[in-house]
Formats: structure tokens, C-alpha cells, sequence
């Protein structure tokens, strides 16, 4: 029912705002054919995507894959049952290791109407050549802690370690089976971990209900993760939808995320990272970090934030860090991003604190070089709709506010409406911004620290 909900809101809010967006939608066809005449067909659906004002002009045919499958490996030949109680874990492992040993393209297949359970596992590379491994039955997580084997590793589900040119993709779901687990200390971190891995597209299938993180993202490089749907409970907690760490050349687009925490969340050592058109709704909004904390070095640069509906969540577009970090947040962009009922839709935070009991400190990440345009919407009056809160040490630099339009709620109306909130945030305001926000100091900050020896 609260996915439902959530799509209605999402369809009905798009059409009545569609003056405020542009979009640039991908359309992806799979199919694959072969000897046998085993046909495995994939028709990704595109989630509800904001109409340009403009008509856009023909999108390109897409390029063909380099890799053409020649064989198909199904979990089934390899001794899964599919049943949703039998552990499937070891068909997936030996299907993985067989495909992956093999000279030419291949496709491992989970094939739709079984449910496999599987356990934690490290699917490992690098493969031979261009792997697909198609989703389009449903994988389960082992049901609640007493279900996973005593000596398992508890801190991750699926991992694929050092997998280079695959795609991931399928009409299917991932299902977590994450209830048990959000009220316990002790938890798995996240259902699907991409480490050391390289030229990887992850699209089409669900990915619902994480005991924590839905998607990881480690030392990546050159990653297109397109036209998912994530979907977890807002009160789920820390269920972030996609966290990428050490990571660059990563584009996310088209997707929908609903869950308990950041929707998108950008981790130190990030850089080149383009999200466009996502739909964010009842957690805590797109965030770069948190960075800095127990006094590390963050570097983040050449980030892109477009075309996006953020709606009933915590925050909007967030830069969070903690007091006694350093290193830079640096090329940011948020443009063209429509808030519906959004606490607090424009916000940095370079006081964020977990237990609410942080001392101040003489360090922090240095933030400048940030942009927020054409931003439009409501937002829940409790909190001021700009809240810029830079660090004392080192003030935020060259904040660029243009186009942004934010009003209260209708159930709100203007009772207890809050101005925006700014501290040591230099900046300028180029055109008119609605409400202003006259806090934003011009001109350059003089720095306390010297930042030579600590920037990126």
C-alpha cells in the first residue's frame, strides 16, 4: 500500500509541477536469443519521469553491447530449487564461477517465478569477458538474524569483489528481508556491495527492504546504475538507497528510491558523480557525506544533482560534515529540483553530530564552489527552507543561489514560518530568491586555519 501511495503521489506531483523540469530519459531493450532457443527478454519500464517543457530532440539509437552472449547459465542447471526455503546459496556460487571462468559473453540467469534463497557470499572476479547476470526471479535474504549461519559475515549480503565490464539487470526483486533486523544493535551494512569493480551497469529490477544500505559502492569506477526501484519504510533505519565511497565516473539516473535514510548518499574520495532524474521520497533526501568524522581527510568534487523530485522527506540537497574533519567539498551543482513537504530542502551542516554531544574543534572540511538553481517547491515550516551552517574554523566560500523559490505547506499556511538560517556562509544571491536570504555574507571569508596543507 505505501508503495502505491508513493507512486500516486509521485505521478500526480509531476504532472501539476511540470513547468519547473526538463528530463533526459534513457530507454534500454535486452534481448538476447541463441542456440537452444532459450530467449531471456528484459523490457525495463521507465519510473515516472518529469516531461520537458521543451520536446526534446530523438534521442540516439543505442550503441550496441560489444559483448553478444553466447551461452546461458541458469541457477536451475546448477542445483537451485527456488522454493523460498531452500538455500540456493551454493547453485549461485557454482553458476557464478562457471560463467565467470568462461571465454566468451555469457548471461547467469535467475529466472522469473522462483524465489532462491541465498546466504552472504563474495562473488568474485575479475570474469573472462562481458557477463550479464539477469534478475528475474526473486533473490531473498535469509529470513531475521537466527535464519543466517552462526559463522556468516553479518556485515553483508551479496558482494561482487574485483568484477570488471558486467551488467546487472532483470524484471526481478532483491528482497533484504530486512524487518527483523532494524531493531537490533547488529546488522548487515548493506544487500548488494560492489567493491575494486569497474564498467558496471546496474538496471531494471527491485531492491526492497535492506537490513541497512540497498546499494554500496567501493572504489568503483565507470558505473551507470539506471531505472531502479528501492523501497524500504521510512522508520526503517539507515537503509540508505545508494552510497558510493572512493568512487568516480559513476551516473545514477531515472530511478526511485523510498526509504529510512539518505536517498543518495556521496562518500569521501567521490568525484565526477552525475545523478539526474530520481525520484526521493519519505527519507532523508540526497546528501554528500557525512564526511570528516573521527578527524579523517574528505575530498569530493565535480558533483551533479539535476532534474529531480524530492517528496515528504527529512531533507532536500544536503552537504553534512563533522567538526575536526578537513580535506574539500568542491563543484557542486543542484539544479532544477522540486521539493514537495521537505524539511529542510536546502542545508549544510558542518556540525553534524550522531549523539548530539560534539565539541566544536579548529578543523573542518572546506566547502566552496557550491551551486543551487532552480529550485522550487514547499516545505514543512518547522525548519527554515535554507539552513547554511558553515563551520566557524573554516567558512563556506562561493555559494551561488539563483532561481530558487520554496513556500510553506498548504496544511502549514505562514504560522511559525522561519527564515533562511546562515552562519559564516559567503556567498551571493544572482537573482532573486524566494524567501530571501539576506544572511549570505559577499565577499571572501579570512580563514582561521591554513588550508594549504589540508585541502585535496
Amino acid at each position: 500500500m505505501k508503495s502505491s501511495l508513493f507512486h500516486l503521489l509521485a505521478f500526480a506531483s509531476i504532472s501539476f509541477f511540470v513547468v519547473f523540469f526538463s528530463t533526459f530519459p534513457v530507454t534500454t531493450h535486452f534481448s538476447i536469443t541463441h542456440s537452444n532457443h532459450l530467449q531471456v527478454v528484459s523490457h525495463i519500464s521507465l519510473p515516472p519521469e518529469i516531461p520537458p517543457t521543451d520536446p526534446p530532440s530523438p534521442s540516439p539509437s543505442p550503441s550496441p553491447s560489444p559483448y553478444e552472449p553466447t551461452a546461458v547459465f541458469s541457477v536451475l542447471s546448477y542445483g537451485a530449487v527456488g522454493d523460498g526455503e531452500a538455500d540456493d546459496t551454493s547453485a549461485f556460487k557454482m553458476a557464478w564461477d562457471i560463467a565467470c571462468s568462461q571465454t566468451q559473453s555469457v548471461i547467469l540467469v535467475a529466472p522469473a517465478g522462483y524465489r532462491f534463497i541465498v546466504h552472504s557470499t563474495i562473488f568474485t572476479g575479475p570474469c573472462q569477458t562481458g557477463l550479464i547476470f539477469q534478475i528475474d526471479g526473486t533473490i531473498m535474504a535469509p529470513d531475521g538474524p537466527r535464519s543466517w549461519p552462526k559463522y556468516s559475515d553479518k556485515r553483508q549480503w551479496l558482494v561482487f569483489y574485483n568484477v570488471t565490464g558486467m551488467t546487472m539487470q532483470g524484471d526481478g526483486v532483491v528482497d533484504g528481508r530486512g524487518h527483523k533486523w532494524w531493531e537490533l544493535p547488529c546488522k548487515p551494512q548493506k544487500a548488494i556491495r560492489f567493491f575494486m569493480s569497474s564498467n558496471l551497469t546496474v538496471q531494471g529490477f527491485k531492491v526492497h527492504n535492506s537490513p541497512q544500505f540497498h546499494f554500496r559502492f567501493d572504489q568503483c569506477r565507470n558505473v551507470v546504475v539506471r531505472k531502479l526501484d528501492i523501497n524500504s519504510p521510512a522508520l526503517s533505519p539507515n537503509t540508505d538507497g545508494i552510497h558510493i565511497e572512493n568512487t568516480n565516473n559513476f551516473i545514477l539516473q531515472s530511478s526511485l528510491i523510498s526509504n529510512g535514510d539518505d536517498c543518495v548518499s556521496i562518500g569521501a574520495g567521490s568525484y565526477n558523480v552525475h545523478i539526474q532524474n530520481i525520484t526521493c521520497s519519505s527519507g532523508h533526501g540526497i546528501s554528500i557525506g557525512s564526511l570528516g568524522s573521527r578527524n579523517s581527510k574528505a575530498c569530493v568534487s565535480n558533483i551533479t544533482v539535476s532534474d529531480c523530485f524530492i517528496h515528504q522527506s527529512q531533507n532536500g540537497v544536503r552537504i553534512k560534515t563533522w567538526q575536526g574533519g578537513y580535506g574539500s567539498v568542491s563543484q557542486v551543482k543542484f539544479h532544477n529540483i522540486w521539493m514537495e513537504g521537505v524539511r529542510n530542502p536546502v542545508i549544510i551542516d558542518q556540525y553534524y553530530c550522531l549523539s548530539g554531544n560534539c565539541s566544536n574543534q579548529t578543523s573542518g572540511v572546506y566547502i566552496h564552489d557550491v551551486s543551487y538553481s532552480k529550485i522550487r517547491g514547499t516545505y514543512d515550516v518547522r525548519s527554515p527552507p535554507m539552513h547554511l551552517a558553515c563551520s566557524d574554523s573554516v567558512p563556506c566560500r562561493d555559494l551561488k543561489l539563483s532561481d530558487i523559490v520554496l513556500v510553506p505547506g498548504a496544511a502549514d499556511g505562514r504560522v511559525g514560518e522561519k527564515n533562511p538560517f546562515c552562519w559564516n556562509a559567503y556567498g551571493a544571491n544572482q537573482t532573486l530568491i524566494v524567501p530571501p536570504v539576506s544572511c549570505l555574507m559577499g565577499g571572501s571569508p579570512d580563514l582561521i586555519m591554513d588550508l594549504k596543507d589540508d585541502l585535496c
